[in-house]
């Protein structure tokens, strides 16, 4: 079963998400079947790459709150991390462009290390006292490097605007396809959509009753004549 889990990494919803969904997933019998793929969302794709701004600035200015109201927020998402086990600074964090972050996690599915680089990517974002914003690339090549990847690599997509950038925006077009206007969302087997940080018991029941729905094979015809397996190939018969 595949599991597409679409996110931006400046989205605190998708870091204690993600929390909630693998704790879902650990205990799930056939967790090991599950193949789960990182999908690019950005929340903010319009911010120029250099515009960084505290959290709270930028909360207050896009949903007209007051700095009071956009602290509380940020408080009670603390809150919500910390039950998950999460650290999560509920002051002085940064809000930037992640369209670079967005390219490195397509390279690093490439070489099987994005569910490594997402997660360095969401702790040094949100629990992390330095930036993923303000020290520019290096900052990124440090975490990818950190999360297994070649620095080499790494270096050149950072260098190279266009390298992944089609990926990212088929991303971005097929979560608008799907209905998907906000995230984290998750999508099983494109048959099932689970929207937001829901809690673990309803990633639990999400992939129970996908994984319940696969249908069977059914063969049409019957027997498995004029077929070539393990033992050799059937030798047709004269009637």
């Amino acid at each position: 079963m595949r599991v597409e889990i679409w996110s931006d990494i400046a989205c605190p919803w998708c870091y204690v998400g993600k929390a909630r969904f693998e704790k879902a997933l650990a205990a799930f019998p056939h967790r090991d079947e599950v193949e789960v793929v990182h999908r690019s969302f950005e929340l903010d794709p319009d911010r120029a790459k250099g515009d960084v701004q505290p959290v709270i600035t930028m909360l207050t200015r896009k949903y007209g709150m007051s700095e009071a109201q956009a602290q509380a927020g940020e408080d009670n998402l603390g809150a919500q991390a910390a039950a998950e086990g999460l650290d999560y600074r509920t002051r002085d964090r940064d809000h930037g462009n992640t369209f670079d972050m967005h390219r490195l996690l397509h390279l690093a599915k490439e070489h099987g290390r994005q569910d490594q680089l997402i997660q360095a990517f969401y702790r040094a974002n949100f629990a992390e006292e330095r930036s993923v914003f303000t020290e520019g690339d290096e900052r990124l090549v440090e975490l990818a490097v950190g999360a297994g990847l070649d620095e080499g690599a790494v270096r050149a997509v950072l260098a190279d605007p266009d390298a992944y950038a089609d990926a990212v925006r088929a991303d971005e077009r097929e979560a608008a396809q799907l209905g998907a206007n906000g995230v984290p969302f998750f999508v099983l087997d494109r048959a099932y959509g689970v929207s937001g940080a829901q809690p673990a018991e309803v990633f639990t029941q999400a992939l129970t009753q996908a994984w319940g729905d696969r249908s069977p094979l059914r063969l049409v015809g019957g027997g498995d004549t004029e077929a070539c397996g393990p033992d050799g190939c059937a030798v047709p018969q004269n009637h």
